[in-house]
């Protein structure tokens, strides 16, 4: 039977080898010749005390219900909001019902290209970005990602604005409606935080053209300290900086989530935390289709109350984080690998693979001159 255009544009997307690469198939015990995969970034690096923690998380009969996970249930988000409180120091309270839960930051993604953009209409993103990103936003809701063309050195700087503003004239000419601009703080792949008066003459520039700001903060606990750069800059969140004489604080919209900073890709809880109440409102209305579920709920809300619990785990995180870096970067160096140095937070080093891939010619289209490797799999190798 034919699929729908949707369908097959969905379908043909399994052609694009580096869109949806091998899975990770290694395992040191039951599978030590597996594929190690350099595509995922998950925090492997504290499993052990994770799953001692689920063990003893008890179940409650209700967390089999649809009312308890629904939304979140009564509680997790406000979990959140208390989180987010102690780690992100927002300029205002954040209540619990700002913060709005869904299966994944992934999913969130695909509800805010739904809800903020028409079919057709873009998102503007810096690049080197998340590769994903073009099927999150545009999959399901038809929305383009479009890349504003940075260099990895340049883009936290205040100048990166010119370019964003260049890129927006661009599909202004092109009759590309631009809707939105993207921040990922920390940033993936290049493991580097913005600075605050950047972020604040992103939020200006929003501001001017009349754009929603989405900052994706997913790994905003993941950064350490990097003793060959003392000086590098730490994470500012967008909630931090207030928006009086810079934004419409109904612009704004962060995404977190427990997949990074957490290392609980498998439970699947994302958050968005915004003021607009009218995105508030889109989202509830299609939490359904990328709800929760009840028992990850209930292992979601006992981690987050258990704010003891959660300081201890984030320092483990950043000690065993700042071990692997210098563990990678080391080894790096002792092959002759280049590597964009000075990064302090994330699970990605972007290295220069020039010297090893085919020369430049009218076949391939030219070689792809950087590549981004995860930490979590060298790091694994050591212990």
């Amino acid at each position: 039977m034919a699929l729908s255009p949707r369908g097959h544009a969905n379908a043909a997307q399994l052609s694009i080898p580096w869109r949806f690469a091998k899975p990770h198939t290694y395992d040191p015990i039951t599978n030590p010749r597996g594929l190690i995969s350099f595509a995922t970034a998950e925090n492997c690096l504290f499993q052990r005390e994770l799953h001692d923690f689920v063990a003893e998380v008890p179940i409650p009969q209700a967390a089999l219900r649809y009312a308890f996970g629904t939304g979140g249930g009564s509680r997790l988000p406000s979990a959140f909001a208390a989180h987010i409180h102690e780690y992100f120091a927002p300029h205002e309270l954040v209540r619990g019902e700002d913060v709005k839960i869904t299966a994944a930051a992934t999913g969130l993604h695909d509800v805010l290209a739904f809800s903020l953009c028409a079919e057709g209409e873009g998102v503007l993103t810096s690049r080197p970005y998340y590769g994903r990103f073009e099927i999150d936003f545009g999959n399901k809701s038809g929305v383009r990602l479009v890349p504003v063309d940075t260099d990895h050195e340049d883009c936290f700087e205040t100048g990166v604005v010119n370019a964003f503003e260049r890129k927006l004239e661009e599909c202004e000419r092109q009759n590309i409606s631009i809707r939105a601009v993207l921040v990922v703080n920390p940033h993936n792949p290049l493991g580097r935080c913005y600075t605050r008066e950047t972020l604040i003459e992103l939020m200006r520039f929003c501001q001017r053209r009349g754009l929603h700001l989405i900052s994706d903060e997913i790994y905003a606990l993941s950064v350490f300290e990097n003793p060959d750069a003392p000086d590098a800059t730490c994470f500012t969140s967008a909630l931090s900086i207030s928006p009086t004489d810079v934004i419409n604080p109904d612009l704004v919209h962060v995404i977190y989530g427990l997949s990074k900073d957490f290392g609980l890709a498998g439970l699947k809880i994302g958050c968005l935390v915004s003021r607009n109440e009218q995105l508030k409102k889109a989202v509830t209305a299609v939490q359904r289709f990328c709800g929760v579920s009840g028992l990850s709920v209930a292992v979601a809300t006992q981690m987050l109350e258990d704010r003891d619990w959660v300081r201890s785990i984030v320092g483990v995180s950043k000690r065993r984080l700042a071990q692997a870096y210098a563990f990678i970067t080391r080894r790096l160096k002792v092959m002759g690998v280049k590597f964009f140095e000075g990064g302090n937070a994330g699970f990605f080093l972007w290295i220069d693979l020039t010297p090893w891939l085919p020369p430049v010619n009218s076949e391939t289209g030219g070689a792809t001159r950087a590549a981004k490797c995860s930490q979590k799999d060298l790091y694994h190798h050591q212990i």
